[in-house]
């Protein structure tokens, strides 16, 4: 632990985990919530890219299930469904029972494959909210926020939720210091959702930001890490997006956000809370401010989150980087 992530020896007035691009994973959705025994966290900030990577259908044939997967059929005896479904999951994809005709649909007809996808992720989501009202204390605030892999659909169900917090683009009160969030991110090569240029991210950063009240200490949950932080070194790709090899080994490249980098320079938040660059597990320093990613291995079946100790002042106590 770096010797700046300890700036007092008081107890925190609140301990917060954070965790961030579970991309549809059910085991590491629960492992979130059962931070807050594990940690003693007070608070659960779940920063984005919650929904999956895509559908996979099930079929059943008399006594068995069958799906493909990572190019091979797999066949299970139909009473093994849920093992199937689970281990499907795993690398953040939903299985759907189908007969030939509507999986032949879905293979064929894009905008029926979306649709369905999309009806999924909600379903998915919604039963997340449940687990999060039945599995938390009343004293465990639970924050999820999208990222830019996020359909805009999910914004009502999280805001519907009893238990679930969703203060997207808003501030919100976590006691010692107020808390920002954005899933908005610059221009990717996939072409997501919730995409917006420098000019427009730092447009829509200020709007969140501006009506802080002066001498407030904040904390920045923006999916978006800040360009060349370390917290933003992924693989450079090329038009066909295929890795970039620069003297016979891959390009490695800052790929995170020059607003944001400059939202954090200018306003000092006490931390950063940030996401999206899966690879890039860093904590670093711009100004005062620690900027942490704690990056993702959901696809192991591994949740990869950071515990936050926030004194009385605002200020960041201590910070330690968990995984399992």
């Amino acid at each position: 632990m770096a010797p700046w992530s300890r700036r007092k020896k008081s107890d925190p007035a609140v301990r917060l985990f954070f965790a961030t691009d579970v991309h549809g994973s059910d085991r590491c959705f629960r492992k979130f919530l059962a931070a807050a025994e594990a940690y003693n966290a007070k608070i659960l900030v779940l920063g984005g890219d919650v929904a999956g990577k895509a559908i996979v259908p099930i079929r059943r044939d008399g006594d068995t299930v069958s799906a493909e997967m990572h190019g091979d059929r797999v066949t299970l005896p139909a009473s093994e469904k849920e093992k199937l479904v689970s281990d499907i999951n795993v690398f953040g994809f939903y299985a759907v029972e189908m007969d030939d005709a509507e999986s032949e649909r879905i293979g064929a007809d894009k905008a029926y494959r979306e649709q369905v996808f999309r009806r999924e992720i909600r379903a998915q989501l919604e039963g997340w909210c449940e687990l999060a009202g039945e599995r938390l204390p009343a004293d465990v605030r639970c924050i999820i926020t999208p990222g830019n892999d996020d359909p805009i659909e999910i914004d009502a169900v999280l805001e519907a939720a009893e238990k679930v917090e969703c203060p997207e683009r808003q501030l919100c009160d976590l006691g010692p210091a107020l808390l920002a969030s954005i899933g908005d991110v610059t221009p990717t090569p996939w072409d997501t959702e919730r995409e917006y240029s420098e000019e427009e991210l730092a447009e829509r950063i200020a709007a969140i930001v501006e009506p802080a009240p002066d001498g407030v200490p904040m904390i920045f949950n923006f999916h978006n890490p800040p360009y060349n932080s370390g917290l933003d070194t992924a693989a450079e790709l090329d038009d066909q997006l295929r890795p970039v090899i620069r003297g016979g080994r891959p390009s490695f490249i800052p790929v995170g956000s020059k607003a944001v980098r400059e939202a954090i320079s200018k306003y000092q938040p006490t931390v950063g809370l940030h996401g999206h660059i899966h690879e890039s597990r860093a904590a670093q320093k711009i100004g005062q401010t620690l900027c942490l990613n704690p990056g993702s291995d959901y696809g192991e079946d591994l949740l990869r989150g950071v515990i936050v100790d926030v004194a009385d002042d605002g200020s960041c106590l201590d910070f330690l980087f968990t995984a399992g």
